[in-house]
C-alpha cells in the first residue's frame, strides 16, 4: 500500500501581526499624552488650513473672557506681553481660546501691530496638533 503525503499548509504570521500593530497603537496613545496641555479650560479655534508651526513658548495665550498670559503669567496688555520678549518680535503666535470673541481677536492683533508687531499669528487646533 503505498501512502502519499499530503502537503503541508503554511501557517500566516497574522497573530504576530496583530501583536505588533497592537503594540504601536499603545505607544502612540501613550507617546500622545506626554504634552504639557495649554490649559485646562482652553478650547482652541478650528480650521482646516492652517501652516503647521507648533505654538512656541513665547506664543501670547488668550482666554474666552479676554486674559492674556504668557508662559503661564497673567499679562497686562499687548503692550506688556510685547515688553516681556526677550527680542523684539518680527512675528507674534497668539493663541486664543475658541469663545474668545472676533472683536477683541481683532483689536488684540491690531494693538500687537502698533506696538511694533510686524506679523501677527492666530494658531489653531490643526495648527498644534
Amino acid at each position: 500500500m503505498i501512502r502519499t503525503r499530503r502537503p503541508r499548509s503554511k501557517s500566516e504570521p497574522t497573530i504576530a501581526l496583530i501583536n505588533i500593530v497592537f503594540l504601536m497603537l499603545i505607544f502612540f496613545l501613550v507617546a500622545g499624552q506626554v504634552a504639557q496641555p495649554l490649559g485646562e479650560s482652553l478650547a482652541l479655534v478650528r480650521t482646516a488650513d492652517l501652516d503647521s508651526a507648533a505654538a512656541p513658548s513665547d506664543a501670547l495665550v488668550v482666554t474666552p473672557d479676554g486674559a492674556l498670559s504668557l508662559r503661564g503669567t497673567a499679562i497686562a496688555s499687548p503692550e506688556a506681553f510685547l515688553a516681556a520678549l526677550d527680542t523684539p518680535p518680527s512675528e507674534v503666535r497668539i493663541v486664543p481660546d475658541r469663545d474668545l470673541p472676533a472683536e477683541e481677536l481683532v483689536a488684540l492683533a491690531r494693538a500687537l501691530r502698533r506696538g511694533g508687531a510686524e506679523k501677527v499669528i492666530v494658531v489653531t487646533e490643526r495648527g498644534l496638533e
